[in-house]
């Protein structure tokens, strides 16, 4: 491991624990909260090429599309309505977030995830029968309210609830759960597409009552974390849930910790205004660009829009749609071997793999399309060699990131966060996370009308940026206990100019005086 992000473990704490049935099932459980996610990523970027429903709710883009075959392929989608309906979505994700925290700290991460739940359910409904443009706004408005509560708790959750060798396994079931849920999506999407009548979109839309009914009901059945337990007064509740998630009677120094963090947390009024203090400097960092990041990879264009970018480099609807169903199996499996790799060879390896992966991809299809399409976007006829290559570069490059920035982007803020700012700083990386999903998803078709396949090249240059991020500036934080993670940022080359020794002393993860519960002040 390079000097530049490894560090020293030192004498650093092993806390006692298994990995029982009882913390696999609620990991699991808590996990599908990223089925919401995913079916909605996987079914938006379906439907909006099904030309039944372009032609009930987007008629320009439907007459664009029919008019001439061989017009500009690059911007045939070009449209604001069209874009604003995929994502206005997270632009509500990125408000509820900010509600969210609130209700994660003070009522505890399992109700946060119902109201996810419901609030999707209430989407779900609105937009499979939907009668007006206005009712499936709308309901994606309400689907993003859902979003954002249940991007804000699970990974909170799954961090907590797991044992600290096993958390980047268990964590990444939230990834693996967008990914399946991308993937039922886009299933669904190829099958609904051939419904003669042309109503098989309401039937994707409508779909998303099914896993907006898991997360609900899962969220009702769950346990709460020790931690969420204990930062509400109930300490002999919060031991014994511990000794169950653990699957060991001997808890007392992991629960020691956790009740000093949350003794610390409590004297934090503002943990916000916290965020801005100098020792929290690394996480605030990281709590914005691993998301900002994460978005620039591109991977959303890929996955929201696949059918249509499919469509546009001159597949038929129906081949659009099965090549995104390929894509989404990539996906499915790529994230089955970061769960494998992540606690065996680190979240570093994996960020920084992923990355020369996605780079190279991204430079193949950029050549491959700016040789076909060039600047005036009519191919003429396309070889079915040249659709082959496409597809297989473009899965090569899921496959990077459904390994690395995709799970990871998720993972790494979550378990970084000391107790008494992991709320807010949960929030933050949502925010963040969502603003730019809305901002890439606002303006990706009207990107690739001007900058044609030059995108590709664009977000390569992110890739490149965020590589070299990683190298210097990520400590690696495979197998520390999540409230022992202060000590990283101490032996960082970088970071320790921000973190003092005294800064998240072990007990806790927090800084106390000495014999004070007052946090002191930096």
């Amino acid at each position: 491991m390079p000097a530049v992000g490894g560090f020293d473990k030192g004498n650093g704490k092993e806390y006692p624990g298994n990995l029982t049935p009882y913390v696999l099932v609620t990991c699991i459980v808590a996990a599908m909260g990223g089925l919401i996610f995913g079916y909605d990523i996987g079914i938006s970027g379906g439907v909006t090429s099904m030309p039944s429903f372009l032609k009930k709710f987007f008629p320009s883009v439907y007459r664009k599309q029919q008019a001439n075959e061989s017009t500009n392929q690059y911007c045939q989608y070009d449209s604001e309505t069209l874009t604003m309906f995929t994502s206005s979505l997270y632009l509500a994700a990125l408000l509820s977030s900010l509600v969210a925290s609130r209700v994660t700290r003070q009522f505890g991460r399992k109700l946060s995830m119902f109201f996810g739940g419901i609030l999707f359910l209430a989407g779900a409904l609105l937009n499979g029968f939907a009668k007006a443009i206005w009712m499936l706004i709308v309901g994606r408005l309400l689907l993003g309210f859902g979003i954002g509560f249940a991007n804000q708790s699970v990974p909170l959750y799954l961090s907590e609830m797991a044992p600290y060798r096993f958390r980047g396994a268990l964590n990444i079931g939230f990834q693996l759960s967008i990914t399946v849920g991308i993937l039922i999506a886009n299933v669904l999407n190829y099958f609904f597409n051939k419904i003669h009548g042309g109503w098989g979109w309401r039937l994707s839309l409508g779909g998303a009552m099914v896993p907006a009914l898991i997360i609900t009901v899962g969220s009702m059945i769950l346990p709460d974390t020790p931690n969420s337990i204990i930062e509400r007064g109930r300490h002999e509740e919060a031991r014994e849930e511990l000794r169950k998630v653990r699957g060991v009677d001997d808890v007392d120094e992991e629960f020691n910790d956790l009740v000093a963090a949350s003794e610390a947390s409590r004297q934090v009024e503002h943990p916000w205004k916290n965020l801005l203090q100098k020792k929290y400097r690394p996480h605030l960092t990281m709590a914005i660009l691993i998301p900002f990041f994460q978005q620039f990879t591109g991977i959303n264009v890929i996955m929201f829009y696949a059918p249509v970018l499919f469509n546009t480099i001159g597949f038929g609807s129906d081949a659009s749609l099965m090549s995104a169903v390929i894509t989404g199996i990539v996906n499915v499996v790529a994230t089955m071997v970061s769960i494998y790799g992540v606690d065996k060879w680190g979240r570093r390896f994996l960020f920084l793999e992923g990355g020369v992966q996605m780079l190279i991809c991204q430079a193949v299809v950029a050549a491959c399309i700016g040789a076909k399409f060039g600047i005036d976007g009519n191919p003429g006829e396309l070889p079915k060699w040249y659709a082959i290559v496409v597809v297989l570069f473009i899965c090569i490059y899921v496959a990077g990131f459904a390994w690395s920035w995709g799970p990871l982007g998720w993972l790494v803020p979550s378990e970084i966060f000391p107790l008494e700012i992991r709320s807010a700083a949960q929030s933050v990386n949502v925010s963040v996370n969502m603003l730019f999903t809305f901002l890439v998803a606002q303006v990706f078709l009207n990107m690739l009308c001007h900058l044609k396949f030059g995108l590709f090249l664009f977000f390569a240059f992110f890739v490149l940026v965020m590589s070299f991020f990683i190298y210097f500036f990520l400590p690696e934080t495979k197998g520390i206990p999540i409230e022992e993670m202060g000590r990283v940022w101490k032996t960082h080359w970088f970071w320790s100019r921000y973190v003092g020794e005294d800064d998240f002393v072990p007990g806790g993860n927090v800084e106390m005086h000495k014999g004070s519960n007052a946090t002191k002040n930096v």
